[in-house]
């Protein structure tokens, strides 16, 4: 039975979102839209998580949503907010290149190197037993003949090559090179919500 406990995912992903913003403007190179951009969406998103929680009377947001004990559903929901808060601030950044087309490019590298960080700890919590090695084995059945695992493979290795494909974009001198490294974070973050949402799902079911 697949099961997704959509609250603690959105306040993990808002979470993940306030977080790496700071990442991105640490060194103040970004204008302050940005912040108002990022912190918005992390407020509407984490408002929406927090009414959800209330709604079906669970806030135990650290311990929910990824099925096993206490201490490896914590870790996965820790490791779930690096990697998708990072890559979504790292595609709304490259966004906000449109506002502010003369800003250095640092910041959106250093988003970038963020994801590639946070993905093997990604990829690792959901291999931690029972994980996703269960799925391929039939201990845990996802439904699908094990189909969604395999569908969770492709979407981790698309993830860590989009991301390297937008280091390589970012190399490039020219502007477009920014608005070609957005569009691969707009895959990246189609495939990373993937790996997170699929084994999540699978494993608390």
């Amino acid at each position: 039975m697949i099961r997704l406990d959509a609250s603690a995912l959105l306040i993990l992903w808002a979470t993940g979102m306030a977080t790496f913003w700071w990442v991105s403007v640490r060194k103040e190179e970004v204008s302050r839209g940005f912040t108002v951009l990022v912190l918005g969406t992390a407020g509407v998103i984490g408002a929406a998580g927090g009414a959800l929680a209330i709604a079906n009377g669970s806030l135990a947001f650290a311990g929910v949503g990824t099925g096993g004990p206490v201490p490896l559903a914590l870790a996965r929901n820790l490791t779930g907010a690096a990697f998708l808060g990072s890559v979504t601030d790292a595609m709304l950044l490259g966004h906000w290149y449109l506002v502010q087309p003369r800003m250095s490019r640092e910041p959106i590298k250093r988003l970038t190197r963020a994801v590639a960080i946070a993905w093997p700890f990604e990829v690792a919590a959901f291999l931690v037993p029972t994980g996703m090695f269960s799925v391929f084995s039939g201990a845990v059945d996802d439904g699908y003949n094990g189909l969604l695992g395999w569908f969770w493979i492709a979407c981790v290795v698309t993830t860590i090559v989009l991301t390297g494909a937008t280091w390589l974009a970012l190399k490039e001198r020219g502007y477009a090179a920014v608005m070609a490294a957005t569009g691969l974070l707009y895959l990246a973050i189609l495939t990373a919500s993937g790996t997170d949402l699929v084994a999540r799902a699978i494993l608390a079911g």
